[in-house]
């Protein structure tokens, strides 16, 4: 058996900052506990930063740790392209001890909504099948549209 811990900001995973708003960092879990199905990241968001939307192949948990925050899912076609129309369909709030269920291709984002505290969540992302490659499509928006895939 192996252990780790989510205090602490040792093991930070570098992360493009093009797929953030504000600042963020990640903390590698699986790799240090040796797990091969999912990744696991404890994810840290400085006051107001969230994520850019995006979507998985693979379903995603997340378990709030800290501070306040939000989930929000967007309506939008499969095919995103440029110009494609995108609205959200629900925000979630999260706090401190909320788990949620993000299933696969869901377009999504969630960060902090507290300009003033941090917030961070572990994040488990779900192989699909439980093999292959996890991968994550993320994009950029403007005017309630999809404005360029990063």
């Amino acid at each position: 058996m192996t252990k780790s811990s989510i205090l602490g900001s040792d093991d930070q995973r570098e992360i493009n900052p093009q797929w953030f708003t504000g600042k963020a960092w990640m903390k590698m879990l699986s790799s240090k506990i040796g797990i091969d199905k999912q990744d696991m990241y404890h994810v840290h968001f400085e006051s107001g930063a969230r994520t850019k939307i995006h979507r998985h192949n693979g379903s995603q948990i997340l378990i709030v740790t800290e501070g306040n925050g939000s989930l929000d899912v967007y309506e939008a076609g499969d095919d995103l392209t440029v110009g494609s129309p995108i609205a959200v369909q629900e925000s979630t709030r999260l706090s401190s001890g909320d788990v949620v269920f993000i299933r696969e291709g869901m377009l999504h984002s969630h960060g902090s909504t507290d300009p003033s505290t941090t917030f961070s969540h572990i994040a488990i992302n779900n192989l699909p099948c439980g093999v292959g490659e996890y991968t994550t499509e993320w994009y950029d928006t403007a005017d309630g549209a999809i404005s360029g895939r990063i």
